[in-house]
């Protein structure tokens, strides 16, 4: 069983800055990849950024910029750092882990409860 904690997020001002973190813990022999999703009322989940162990990264246009992902693979935690918030980056932010329990197992998703981020005057 693997379990990934979030912790941050909570409401800010436009223009203002947030920080999010994710720690997986559990049976895990590797992480291939790591990042974060959102999910806003009435909208499906969207892919906000994703980092794999190498440092490869990949941001969605509309947070490019602002947002930077950043993992510390032996504490097998990720961090996204939100700068320049809009109102628009409101929703509920999911963590999500591909990894492996043992050496050739298939990769399998993993996702935090959510953590919500609200950016409002």
């Amino acid at each position: 069983q693997v379990h990934l904690v979030e912790s941050g997020g909570g409401l800010v001002q436009p223009g203002g800055s947030l920080s999010l973190s994710c720690a997986a813990s559990g049976s895990i022999f590797t992480i291939y990849a790591m990042g974060w999703y959102r999910q806003a009322p009435g909208k499906q989940r969207e892919l906000v950024v994703t980092i794999t162990s190498g440092g490869s990264t990949n941001y969605a246009d509309s947070v490019r910029g602002r947002f930077t992902i950043s993992r510390d693979n032996a504490k097998n935690t990720v961090y996204l750092q939100m700068n320049n918030l809009k109102p628009e980056d409101t929703a509920v932010y999911y963590c999500n882990a591909d990894l492996s329990h043992y050496y050739g197992d298939p990769p399998i998703d993993y996702w935090g409860q959510g953590t919500q981020v609200t950016v409002s005057s």
